[in-house]
């Protein structure tokens, strides 16, 4: 197995780096943008389409590193007996190998059948979904090298066979009228689920399946409504975003955070514990990324508050919960998926988002302090150099001003507003001599995790479409409205619905579904949309502290080696304030909307 180890490897940090410098290509175009345009009043036509193209080739080159990454976000929420264990890993596997089959095929198909140049670069349309069967088949490739390489030739046999069958099954043209295709689409995306298969895999899968089931989506068509669901321009900056976060993580700037934050915080009572709190909230400003913010702060603070002497549980439960911050403080990549999903403006949601963020910063805090014992001290070592620590600190500050004031006002786009962002965090690290090698692991990091979030946006895309065909997520809605036009009785049952969703639906695959429909009833209750989509946000991140899934939990489980069981059982404190939190912003949103 030596020799499958050997290419395997080679694929996988040929394909990152390859990742890496299109992701610099795409800081590069986007920052000479910018550039002509302010300062020297001219532009190239085309950048706009040239990065979108860049990103398309971006998540195809990333998508086959995806199943072996934190970015598959695998959802593991029981522990199997060891004889159901084996059968879910191949199970997964199946899905893993069976989903990178589809986008060979209909990406293949959709290429043959599709023609025309893109308006302003003049490309081949044909190129783009054979992109995604291009990388559907080194996916394959790279996924059997890897099992090879782990010595599980049988596991391997038997998931290729099972994934030759489902597809030979699906493109048999038999159709079963047993249920709508979309109800057949989300069996399968809780199927998924329960395997812990990754959670663009199941996406992808679940389209393809509802096929079976009279999908008017047809593989060339199910390729297209990929493609689209990823080609939004507004997702451009989601790169950029994770590009900020990494470097920030990666150069260990972010260490400056952490100290400024215990200065300010760390002799009150559960000082520690306010310290991830308050870092949570100023690394909100750089990251967007709520996982990437889960995964730093267990890193830092996990072991230093159990020598404080807080319950591994309880430490666990607060970086989790405080980690929620992250998707509303500014920049949040989930304002940018529902700005994308709605058309709603980015601007006004980032501003809400601020207000949100710290409506649910004061909440925990209160809820930390409830939950500190006389066993989890917190000595105030930093207080004497306050003022040095907050001149270290203040540079991080600026991410935040660049893209809540740059969007807002109108100065810079969305995605110019991240570049610059992730500019500014490039400088940043420059200037504090951070390695070479670091650095290239923070493009190279942000790259691939760029591939499997924009991935899963397109794969839900066809989801999305069914739901709509179907009128499923549309009857929710009719639900919500048959209640009445109340704004409390609306905006009571949409979070009702929202959280439920957020048990086993990943954020960005929720606001994809539910943000379109929803939003027209609140709208018509009188409600403001701006406000009802950062409800709707701050909904599903708390999902991501609940079980099942309970996305935030599994990282920073996975981070510390703590049971996730164990972290939800010391959630509920922790849970009762944000939705407490949540229940004070609905009130007044429904309140404004009835009275005024």
């Amino acid at each position: 197995m030596k020799p499958a180890a050997a290419v395997a490897r080679f694929l996988e940090r040929g394909l990152a780096a390859v990742c890496g410098l299109v992701l610099l290509a795409m800081l590069a175009l986007v920052l000479v943008t910018v550039f002509q345009r302010y300062l020297l009043s001219s532009g190239f036509l085309g950048a706009e389409e040239a990065s979108g193209w860049l990103l398309l080739l971006l998540v195809c080159l990333g998508f086959p590193l995806v199943a072996g990454h934190a970015s598959a976000l695998r959802v593991d929420f029981f522990a199997p007996s060891p004889a159901f264990e084996s059968v879910r890993q191949v199970l997964s596997e199946t899905i893993v190998l069976l989903a990178s089959l589809v986008l060979v095929s209909a990406g293949w198909q959709a290429a043959l059948q599709l023609g025309g140049t893109s308006p302003l670069l003049g490309l081949a349309e044909w190129t783009r979904p054979a992109g995604l069967a291009a990388s559907g088949a080194v996916a394959i490739i790279l996924r059997c090298l890897q099992l090879l390489h782990r010595g599980e030739l049988r596991r391997l046999i038997i998931s290729a066979a099972l994934a030759v069958l489902g597809w030979a099954g699906v493109t048999s043209g038999l159709t079963l009228a047993v249920m709508p295709p979309s109800l057949a689409a989300l069996f399968v995306i809780l199927a998924g689920i329960l395997v812990a298969a990754p959670l663009p895999h199941i996406f992808i899968l679940a389209g393809f399946v509802a096929i079976a089931f009279g999908s008017p989506l047809t593989e060339p068509a199910l390729a297209a409504q990929i493609l689209s669901g990823a080609g939004r321009s507004l997702l451009l900056a989601i790169p950029f975003f994770l590009l900020a976060g990494a470097l920030l993580v990666g150069s260990r700037m972010a260490d400056g955070l952490v100290r400024f934050a215990a200065a300010l915080v760390g002799g009150q009572r559960a000082g520690l514990g306010q310290t991830v709190l308050l870092t949570s909230l100023t690394f909100s400003g750089a990251s967007g990324s709520s996982i990437a913010n889960a995964a730093f702060s267990a890193k830092t603070f996990f072991r230093p508050m159990v020598d404080r002497g807080y319950r591994p549980d309880r430490a666990c439960a607060i970086i989790a919960a405080t980690a929620v911050l992250d998707n509303i403080v500014p920049p949040s990549i989930a304002f940018f998926i529902l700005a994308a999903a709605t058309n709603l403006p980015v601007g006004p949601l980032l501003s809400g988002g601020l207000v949100a963020g710290a409506m649910l910063a004061l909440a925990l805090a209160a809820a930390i302090h409830l939950s500190s014992t006389p066993q989890a001290p917190s000595p105030n070592d930093e207080r004497g150099s306050i003022w040095l620590l907050a001149a270290r600190a203040a540079p991080f500050f600026g991410l935040g001003l660049i893209v809540v004031i740059g969007i807002r006002f109108g100065i810079v786009s969305p995605t110019e507003a991240a570049a610059l962002a992730a500019a500014y965090t490039l400088a940043a690290a420059l200037a504090s001599k951070t390695g070479w090698t670091a650095m290239a692991s923070a493009f190279r990091q942000a790259g691939v995790e760029t591939a499997g979030i924009i991935l899963l946006i397109g794969a839900a895309t066809p989801l999305a479409f069914l739901l709509a065909t179907d009128g499923v997520a549309a009857g929710a809605a009719r639900l919500v409205l048959a209640l009445g036009d109340n704004p409390f009785i609306v905006l009571a049952t949409a979070n009702l619905l929202l959280l439920a969703a957020g048990l086993v639906l990943d954020i960005g695959a929720a606001i994809l579904l539910f943000g379109p429909f929803l939003l027209p009833v609140a709208i018509a209750a009188g409600i403001d949309p701006v406000a009802f989509g950062v409800l709707l946000v701050v909904n599903l991140m708390i999902g991501g502290l609940t079980p099942p899934v309970g996305i935030l939990v599994q990282v920073v489980g996975a981070t510390t080696g703590h049971p996730a069981a164990r972290i939800f059982a010391a959630m509920p404190l922790y849970l009762a304030a944000l939705v407490g939190a949540l229940l004070t912003m609905s009130l007044g949103i429904a309140a404004e909307a009835y009275f005024f």
